[in-house]
């Protein structure tokens, strides 16, 4: 039986308490059909980032912030390829490379300073883990 490759996967075990539905993500976030394949693929390039967060000594509320945070980022990569579309030739996790820094994220649209001061932590945390993975 063929499986196609661009159909989603069931979260890892260890995700379920936090995101049981991040194979619906790209679907969430797409403004048209176009957005799911780049949708998948920041999935799965923030799958390893999400189990290191769920295998961490964080608290439950903490690491479901972040969860939470990492969906809003998708959507916020999601929302820049609609509005640039020379971004879509770019592989993913360099979509995610040039979205987040050492301080922080894009700003996200409607949040509030103390939203926007958590998705930044976020960021920052998911930048060092990039970063480590790297060197």
């Amino acid at each position: 039986m063929k499986t196609n490759p661009n159909s989603p996967q069931s979260p890892p075990p260890v995700l379920l308490p936090y995101c049981p539905d991040l194979q619906e993500w790209p679907k969430r976030w797409m403004g048209e059909e176009k957005d799911i394949p780049p949708g998948t693929k920041l999935v799965e390039c923030f799958t390893p980032f999400l189990m290191h967060l769920a295998t961490s000594k964080l608290s439950r509320k903490t690491i479901q912030r972040h969860v939470d945070n990492l969906w809003i980022l998708g959507g916020e990569i999601i929302r820049d390829l609609n509005q640039d579309s020379s971004l879509r030739k770019v592989a993913a996790e360099q979509l995610i490379r040039n979205t987040i820094h050492e301080d922080g994220g894009p700003l996200v649209h409607n949040a509030s300073e103390d939203e926007q001061r958590s998705f930044d932590s976020t960021c920052r945390r998911f930048h060092r883990f990039l970063v480590q993975l790297h060197t």
